[in-house]
């Protein structure tokens, strides 16, 4: 017998079993039923005596210790037993069960452990309740009492009993181990992470701290272990357990006390705060946390339900939290298991995140990706999230340097983005934030098995639910399982599929692209053969199309929704389109929010949105559209956006909700009522904004500048940009819209286009002046319903406008009473429209009708906000702001168009970043809702109104500001620079009358004769008689220029007196009130781009860029590349010469840029624009100089260092343009002197070809596998053939004398023509005909040169082969080159980068991106990262001599005491060293003794040396036939043997004992005396036409000790070096002669480097 003895002095007798020793600990009791075997080898039990309430133990056995999942065992909580003793009432002698293989007591005696049965159980259980915890013993009866003490084990350390002795850790997770239950690594390890020993704290994304038995303040090693980690800023995701919620509350400075007996048992209820949901748990505790000491920013988590102590507590922003109870059960119930999916959803919360943008701007998807691009940047870094962003559109804020940790300029294909994920090693992906680009790339890339192969994930909306919207015949099953309908639609993966679908249907039809974008390859068939015609095109996009009922006449809304990982979700903005069904919402009016919808139907589409996107199961932000009969409330839904969209952009800008912000954090797993409105900066995001406003928006077609084009509108875009209007009424936010589209219109104007009904009934861009007309004319509403199907409520409001501008006619100024100057403004009406601006003006200020200032605040004023975020209206008593502070105000881009687009915008946002960077209050006034400069964090105040003269000097005079800067955002505000100035507008930068003279044609030809730059010949346009007699003298072609135009609007090359006729017409249309300029039009000359900055004239920064394609190609349609790789050095120089001149007498302050060609050795000046160009983007990441910032600054009259940018950095950056003729059916595809591409795409390389090819495919040009095209007219191009050939090509050729030729050299297959309509080809021949091929996609590339007249755009008035062959290309989606220039450059690449064998693309140069692909804020290429980021190391990308480059020599520590050249011969055509500069120079003695030194050519661009001190300069023969110096500064010249004693103009000699410095052209204009040091003398304006450069390279020497005594180098001829892989770790020796620099092209006889380390020469 054996007996249980209480400290109180109580007994209890029962029979012993297991292990027959005496034992003594805490008496403990647990109420579970089941799961003796875990509770026995829990280590929280250690030192216990374990009490089971249930009576019957035993009856199951014990299981064999057999190893599971993971390497732990299968049945117990760890590897012994620890709990001291067992007691129970009865024990079974014979258990039954499966899995038993001994019995209870064979198992205690085996780990030594006693146990005692027979006791009354309940007897016990009921004391200990009624005493609390007690200490007692077990005692065999023949061992004496008093042998056997009564042990406290609350007074050891049972922790460091119990634990591992090692941390276990997972992939990514540790576990503080202080008795860990096996179970709690199963949990985890199910999960995900592996558990393995490690031996100290090592770098983890999360903690988990375990159970464990004893008094948590024994622990002390342990919270101040974890003290370090957890009080920090950010911490790690933490999650403690029993004894870990114990340590973490005494950490944060909460006390924990002693339970009265403590929790044990398996049935503990607990109550959840927030939910007041109860749970069942297990429990094991004695100890518990003091709820009422926890600090102010801790929240109860958990209650117990029956004694009310704590049960959890968590953090009330940061990821910490804890539990008393034991969630992962083992024994006990699995209802909160779920709190391990909760952490490790924290804890999988990326480092890093991949974020794929849209590549080049397209129709249909354009800049609102750089917007939702940048703000999901943005909301990621917040949570210290490191990004990659993978875009080659080198135009946009979100590639610039300091947002994306990582940029990479590539294209945006699997094969790229492979790449990258495998150099990377992202742990998300966000596909939602790049337009159907990204979606298609990320869909591409999940079924190739690459995401889960890497263990990315897809943050945000799962792949599965973007499959679902995409897939039509998805969705509508997934419609129909929620009793949802979508318009009746059938999809077809065949032309044969889609006509049986239409025959089902019934005429009229929709056909649609799936997996496309702004409709593309859509429209409307009435007939059989309408259908066949557009399903055949469609199908060259895509591999399904959709063929839906025509719903056209019904109304079409749009709601955007968000939803979180929590299922909250709202609708942010509904939208309500002018325009009826059949139009595309991008080519449609839209307004929001809905004007035409009662309450029932708003609330019928929301709670239909909510229900859908659920359904889905999409996550962050999406869009959904519906078709609602306008007579009654049935609709359908037609399709929903899983992604940001061109909506989301319209929708964040009209409500103030940052869509894109949240949609990224939505994304992270953040739930939606945990972000707060950042405008408000006080309520929750969880909320649907309030509008007291009205958004209207328009959108911008350019379709004047396509030949052939439909001006049609339908199912798919066309528009190529948008305006978003705001105000208080629908007319004053409609007229509004309409100027802002184009500056050139009044407003709601029935002057621009005739009354047609038929324009009425089939849309074109213009039918909103034909309604204009219309009402004009007297059409009534309901007419002009029945025509157009546009809702009454608008035409309307129409009507009001047309009718308020009747009653203007009828009075004159004088005239005219207030309250009808009101009424038109709140109108909408213009000033201009009114009458004559300033007349109107003056006018409306002596009534003070002025506009009102307000606010848009997502709130509609119900909660204070203070926000930046303005329009102006006349519908206002008073303004919701004070004005005050000092601002600057920049004027941005205005509405995307050809020729104005984000690049425009990148160049403003820089400028108000640097001037926030500098300290100013920044003003951004712009109403593109698709630009991040329109973002309302961009800037301090944001106007989102109009510009133009009234609207800007409104705000101007309201604000006040210290200046206004035009340079910034194109050609738009240019345009009103005069009429500010003339109003004594303080415009910051090159003065308005100087911009002027660049900017008016005529004025700017006759400043280049007059400062004597050579142009072509030109004559300003007096009348057509004597334009045609210019024509005949020169000769044709000529060029038809017109002023104050951008894009090249109206500019044309006439071949002919018919030509000049009609264009002359064209060009004075645009520019009726400036002067149009006729010039001789240079034909295959080479086009030359010059960025540049200057400060007062004096130019301090030129970038170079040279076109690829002949002269005649608008810049922003030709292929750039810079730095110029066939410019040679004496045409540098000249353009460097020129830049100067034009800068100096235009008295430029700021950006600008000039255009010149080169032809015959000979350069002529053709353009000049006073503001930044749509290249300053593209030359400034290329090179790695941010010339906006540089021009900003200058700007604001702060002294700017010159740069060297005209040779570059080591990387060769190519732009390539993206052209969007897929989407304008009929349009021809050529290129001309007018703009036609909608973006722009530039990567790197090591040299142009890679760079060229990477740009390429950037566009969505593929690679060619198999067949090309040779459409080549008359062009010579055999070596362009051959190599083809070589590379493995089967050719074909179209019938002509040149490919006569080809056949007779090399393997080329005679194709027809598709419309060949001669007799002679057979019929068989015909059916080979190119339709043929390209139909049966057996062509891989078009190559269609068209005729030599390049830079012409003469519409045929017959259709030409040329122009089918180029748009079935198009129309079948076949990549297709058109210019000869780029077919030669495009068969170099492919020649040099492609793997013949595969044809792949090529790829990153090397594992560790070393490479010019990647731009990085933390990298060295070709940004240059902080010094934290980079070791003094030698470094070169390229090193090629003969040509040698020093651009950057920077030492602080330089010291030559003696330097001593005795024979120094230079056989190098140039020596160069661009950049020396030396903070702290010692030249104590500088002997030169240089008996033969001679040099052809020696540059020294930028020569600055601080200190000057020599007691003795002496040189015995130095002569130098031409030296250039550009820019030479000297800051301090002392010395006194330097003299001056002869000084000559124009030759320059300057004499010391034996120097001759000649110098042919030499101007120094403001040189007085020779005591003045020259303004000159201090700029890069010293030059020389002498000067060759070809190509150096070596980006950086730089080292902080380089210390030599003496250098000695006696002779030196090094006639060819080559070094591809040098590596000299290190290298100390007096005399150093290495077999590598020992070689037959390097003789060093002695070189003496006491002590040379070079720690990385690669």
């Amino acid at each position: 017998m054996a007996t249980l003895i209480l400290e109180d002095g109580s007994s209890f007798r029962g029979r012993p079993f297991g292990a027959h020793v005496s034992v003594s600990g805490e008496v403990v009791f647990q109420t579970g039923m089941v799961g003796y075997p875990e509770a026995l080898s829990d280590p929280s039990y250690r030192r216990q005596l374990l009490t089971l309430t249930y009576p019957l133990v035993g009856n199951y056995g014990v299981p064999g210790d057999e190893e599971g999942p993971f390497g732990l065992s299968r049945w117990f909580e760890s590897s012994r037993i620890h709990a001291a003793a067992l007691i129970v009432g009865e024990l079974t002698e014979r258990p039954s069960h499966w899995s038993a293989a001994k019995s209870l007591d064979q198992w205690l005696q085996e780990h030594g452990v006693p146990g005692l049965q027979g006791v009354d159980t309940r007897r016990l259980t009921k004391k200990i309740r009624e005493k609390g915890t007690m200490l007692g013993k077990l005692v065999l009866d023949q061992t004496p009492s008093d042998d056997v003490p009564f042990e406290n084990p609350d007074q050891r350390n049972l922790v460091q009993e119990v634990s591992m002795k090692v941390t276990i850790g997972g992939v990514r997770i540790t576990v503080v181990d202080c008795g860990i239950k096996f179970n709690q690594i199963r949990c985890l390890a199910q999960r995900g992470p592996r558990p393995h020993p490690v031996p100290s704290l090592p770098d983890f994304d999360g903690l988990f701290i375990s159970n464990g038995p004893g008094d948590p303040r024994f622990c002390q090693t342990t919270i101040e272990n974890l003290r370090a980690v957890v009080c920090v800023e950010n911490p790690k995701p933490v999650f403690g357990i029993c004894l870990g919620h114990q340590l973490l509350a005494l950490l944060i400075g909460a006390k924990t006390y002693k339970m009265k007996y403590g929790n044990r048992g398996h049935n503990q209820p607990c109550l959840h705060h927030g939910t007041g949901r109860c749970f069942i748990t297990s429990q094991n505790h004695g100890f518990a946390v003091d709820a009422g000491t926890l600090p102010p920013d801790w929240s109860v988590l958990f209650t117990n339900a029956n004694d009310q102590t704590n049960e959890g507590i968590v953090h009330q922003s940061k990821p910490l939290f804890s539990v008393q109870f034991h969630p992962e059960h083992m024994a006990g119930p699995t209802d909160l298991v779920g709190l391990f999916d909760v952490f490790l959803d924290t804890v999988r919360r990326p480092r890093k995140v991949l974020i794929l943008g849209s590549g080049g701007l397209s129709i249909g998807q354009a800049g609102e990706f750089d917007y939702s691009g940048s703000q999901a940047i943005k909301a990621l870094k917040e949570e210290n999230i490191q990004t990659v962003l993978i875009n080659p559109n080198i135009a946009t804020v979100q590639t610039s340097k300091g947002l994306a940790d990582k940029v990479y300029f590539l294209p945006i294909t699997p094969d790229y983005v492979v790449q990258v994920i495998k150099n990377e090693r992202p742990d998300g992906v966000l596909l939602t934030f790049g337009g159907q680009t990204a979606l298609n790339c990320g869909v591409e890339l999940t079924k190739m098995g690459v995401l889960d192969k890497y263990g990315v994930r897809v943050l945000g909306t799962p792949v599965s639910s973007i499959e679902m919207t995409e897939d039509r015949k998805v969705f509508v099953e997934k419609m129909e399982e929620i009793g949802e309908h979508v318009a009746p639609s059938e999809a077809a993966l065949s032309v044969e599929q889609a006509v049986a679908a239409a025959e089902r249907l019934g005429y009229p039809v929709l056909v649609r692209s799936a997996f496309a974008l702004g409709g593309l390859g859509s429209g409307f068939a009435n007939s059989r053969e309408e259908l066949t015609a557009l399903a055949t095109a469609a199908f060259a996009h895509t591999s399904q199309v959709l063929v839906d009922k025509s719903l056209k006449g019904w109304k079409e809304i749009e709601y955007e929704v968000v939803r979180d990982a929590y299922d909250n979700c709202i609708t942010v903005c509904n939208m309500e389109n002018v325009d009826p069904l059949g139009i595309h919402t991008g080519e449609s009016i839209v307004v929001a929010p809905s004007q035409t919808l009662n309450d029932h139907e708003y609330h019928l589409l929301r709670r239909t949105a909510i229900k859908v996107i659920r359904h889905l199961g999409i996550v962050g932000e999406c869009n959904i559209q519906y078709a609602l009969n306008p007579e009654s409330d049935q609709y359908y839904i037609i399709e929903v956006n899983a992604r940001l969209s061109r909506s989301s952009a319209l929708a964040s800008k009209a409500t103030g909700f940052p869509l894109a912000y949240v949609a990224a954090k939505l994304g992270l797993g953040i739930p939606l009522p945990e972000l707060r409105n950042s405008v408000t900066g006080s309520t929750t995001a969880n909320f649907e904004p309030s509008l007291d406003y009205c958004v209207v928006k328009v959108p911008r077609w350019d379709l004047s500048k396509f030949l052939r084009v439909s001006t049609h509108i339908g199912s798919s875009m066309k528009s190529v940009g948008e305006v978003m209007a705001i105000g208080r009424s629908f007319e004053e936010a409609f007229q509004k819209a309409l100027r802002m589209v184009d500056e050139n219109c009044v407003g709601f104007d029935h002057t621009i286009k005739p009354v047609s009904e038929q324009e009425l009934q089939t849309p074109t861009d213009k039918r909103i002046f034909v309604l204009a007309a219309a009402l004009r004319s007297g059409y009534t509403v309901e007419k002009l319903y029945q025509l157009t199907k546009i809702d009454r409520w608008f035409l309307h409001k129409m009507k009001n406008i047309a009718d308020h501008e009747r009653l203007l006619e009828t009075f004159n100024q004088s005239a005219m009473p207030p309250e009808v100057m009101l009424k038109a403004k709140q109108l909408g009406f213009s000033d201009k429209q009114i009458a004559l601006a300033l007349a109107v003006r003056k006018l409306r200020r002596d009534w003070s009708i002025l506009p009102a200032v307000k606010q848009i605040d997502t709130v509609a004023a119900e909660w204070p906000a203070q926000t930046n975020y303005l329009y102006l209206t006349y519908h206002g008593a008073e303004d919701d702001l004070g004005f005050g502070e000092p601002h600057v105000m920049v004027i941005g881009s205005g509405v995307y168009r050809i020729g104005s687009s984000v690049e425009f915008d990148w160049c403003a946002v820089g400028c108000i970043t640097e001037l926030r960077k500098m300290g100013y209050k920044t003003i951004m006034v712009n109403y593109n809702p698709e630009t991040v400069s329109t973002d309302y964090d961009m800037c301090d105040r944001l106007y989102f109104d109009e510009i133009s003269f009234e609207v800007v000097m409104d705000i101007y005079e309201r604000e006040n500001p210290e200046g206004v800067i035009l340079s910034m955002g194109g050609q738009l505000p240019n345009n009103i620079a005069m009429a500010l100035h003339r109003q004594q507008c303080r415009i910051l930068g090159t003065s308005p009358e100087f911009i002027d003279c660049a900017e008016n044609r005529f004025k700017f030809s006759r400043m280049l004769d007059t400062i004597g730059i050579s142009q072509p010949q030109w004559k300003e346009l007096s009348e057509t008689e004597s334009a045609v007699k210019f024509c005949e003298k020169v000769g044709y072609p000529c060029l038809v220029r017109p002023s104050y135009v951008l894009s090249g609007a109206a500019m044309n090359v006439a071949y002919g007196d018919g030509d000049l006729e009609k264009f002359l017409s064209n060009a004075v249309a645009v520019s009726r009130e400036h002067p149009v300029v006729i010039s001789k039009f240079i034909q295959e000359a080479k086009e030359i781009d010059v960025d540049a900055v200057a400060c007062d004239g004096v130019v301090v920064a030129i970038a170079v860029s040279e076109h690829v394609e002949n002269a005649g190609v608008h810049s922003g349609d030709a292929t750039l590349v810079t730095p110029p790789q066939d410019l040679n050095q004496k045409t540098m120089d000249r353009i460097r010469t020129i830049v100067h001149a034009i800068g100096q007498e235009l008295q430029v302050t700021g950006p600008f840029n000039l255009q010149l060609i080169a032809k015959d050795d000979q350069l002529k000046v053709i353009e000049c624009n006073v503001r930044v160009s749509r290249s300053f983007p593209f030359v400034s990441k290329t090179l790695g100089v941010d010339l906006v910032a540089v021009a900003t600054r200058a700007i604001m009259g702060e002294e700017v260092e010159p740069v060297g940018l005209m040779r570059g950095k080591g990387i060769v950056g190519v732009k390539v343009p993206q052209f969007s003729f897929s989407r304008l059916a009929g349009a021809d595809v050529v290129l001309g002197v007018e703009m036609t591409s909608t973006g722009e795409v530039a990567c790197f390389g090591e040299n142009r070809y890679e760079a060229y090819l990477k740009a390429m495919l950037s566009t969505g040009f593929k690679i060619p596998k198999k067949n090309i095209l040779l459409s080549i007219g008359s062009y010579k191009l055999l070596p362009t053939v051959q190599a083809l050939e070589a590379m493995g090509y089967d050719l074909y050729a179209t019938r002509c004398r040149a490919v006569t030729r080809l056949r007779a050299a090399l393997q080329v297959t005679a194709v027809d023509w598709p419309f060949e309509e001669d007799g002679e080809c057979s019929t068989k021949e015909k059916q080979r005909s190119i339709m043929n091929y390209l139909e049966e996609n057996r062509f891989d590339l078009v190559i269609n040169l068209s005729m030599r007249n390049s830079g012409g755009r003469r519409l045929s008035s017959f259709v030409t082969k040329g122009y089918r062959t180029r748009r079935l290309a198009v129309d079948y989606s076949v990549p297709l080159i058109i210019d000869i220039k780029c077919t030669k450059l495009f068969v170099q690449s492919a020649s040099r980068c492609l793997a013949s064998s595969h044809r792949h693309p090529p790829r990153l140069a090397s594992p560790f991106l070393a490479s010019p692909c990647v731009i990085s804020s933390r990298s060295a290429l070709p940004y240059r990262g902080s010094s934290r980021h980079r070791p003094p190391r030698f470094a070169s990308t390229c090193l090629a001599l003969p040509y040698l480059a020093l651009p950057y020599l920077a030492s602080p520590r330089l010291t030559l005491p003696c330097l001593t050249l005795p024979c120094l011969a230079l056989p190098y055509p140039c020596l160069a060293l661009p950049r020396l500069t030396s903070p702290r120079p010692t030249l104590p003695c500088l002997t030169l003794s240089l008996p033969r030194l001679a040099s052809p050519h020696l540059a020294l661009p930028c020569l600055t040396l601080p200190y000057l001190a020599s007691p003795c300069l002496a040189s015995l023969h130095l002569a130098l036939p031409c030296l250039t110096l550009p820019c030479l500064v000297l800051p301090y010249l002392a010395s006194p043997r330097l003299t001056l004693p002869h000084f000559t103009l124009p030759r320059l000699t300057l004499s010391l004992p034996r120097l001759t410095l000649s110098l042919p052209r030499l101007a120094l204009p403001r040189l007085a005396s020779p005591c003045h040091v020259s303004h000159y003398l201090t700029s890069p304006c010293l030059t020389s036409p002498h000067l060759a450069l070809p190509h150096p390279t070596l980006p950086y020497l730089a080292s902080p000790h380089l210390a030599s005594p003496c250098l000695a180098l006696p002779h030196l001829a090094l006639p060819h070096l080559a070094l591809p892989h040098l590596s000299l770790p290190h290298i100390t020796s007096p005399c150093h002669a290495s077999p590598y620099l020992a070689s037959p092209y390097l003789t060093l006889p002695r070189l003496a480097l006491p002590c040379l380390t070079l720690p990385c020469l690669d």
